[in-house]
């Protein structure tokens, strides 16, 4: 059953963003009409938790910042109902335990029969590249064996740069990929799904989908490293320096 409150937000926010952006979707028919599954996503703005739901007609939810939901102040409160309606799942990603509540609560969404979101580089890309994936969309994936749907995002950074609020007037696209059975994958591939040893090759197969459908280059390095090193000041990790220069 979706939220009526996501239902009242689609509604306000879908229109204007329809006007200015334009947002446009192929592949939808590879999002099951019911039953759960793992929506796998780059990430390149902090509006794809809005284009990609407003393009998608069941409801969408993704792990969002714990300090989305504990900012102090009108703003904080009012910031914690939006998320807290539009059923958002706060996980705190600094926390020891994170990667568990990370499964938990993914489990419980799936568990009834609804689409689970998830960005697998963990936090959005620095320049528009796709960064090496995590491996919680992975373990979440064999440990419940449904459906991982990837799906590109494409052109929402132009539309939604880091460090703006408001979008600006450029389109966006998203291209839904065919659903890929995690167990089924892991055995093609020698692999037992029970096993950590699945883990990285599977997710690096689900980013291989993602680059492949957006047309992105892959960069094999972690989007916070690469965040962190820029950050402090010290340029591009190895094996993150962009081609251009």
């Amino acid at each position: 059953m979706t939220n009526k409150w996501y239902v009242f937000f689609k509604a306000t926010l879908g229109p204007p963003l329809l006007l200015l952006n334009r947002p446009s979707i192929s592949g939808a028919e590879n999002i099951p009409k019911s039953g759960p599954a793992i929506v796998a996503s780059n990430h390149q703005a902090v509006m794809d938790s809005f284009y990609l739901p407003l393009m998608v007609w069941r409801q969408l939810t993704f792990p969002a910042k714990r300090e989305y939901f504990t900012s102090p102040g009108l703003g904080g409160k009012i910031q914690k109902f939006f998320f807290s309606s539009v059923g958002q799942i706060p996980i705190d990603r600094g926390d020891a335990g994170a990667g568990d509540a990370l499964v938990a609560a993914a489990k419980g969404v799936l568990d009834e029969g609804k689409l689970f979101g998830i960005y697998p580089e963990g936090t959005r890309s620095p320049d528009g590249r796709i960064y090496r994936g995590k491996t919680g969309m992975a373990r979440i994936a064999m440990e419940t064996g449904v459906p991982v749907i990837p799906a590109a995002m494409i052109g929402t950074r132009n539309a939604n740069p880091i460090g703006t609020v408001i979008p600006r007037p450029r389109k966006v696209r998203m291209r839904i990929g065919e659903p890929i059975d995690p167990h089924a994958w892991a055995r093609e591939n020698g692999y037992d799904p029970a096993s950590r040893e699945v883990m990285r090759p599977f997710t690096d197969y689900v980013m291989a989908q993602l680059v492949e459908l957006s047309g992105y280059e892959y960069v094999d390095v972690y989007a916070a490293d690469v965040k962190k090193s820029l950050e402090a000041g010290e340029g591009y990790p190895e094996g993150a320096e962009p081609k251009n220069g």
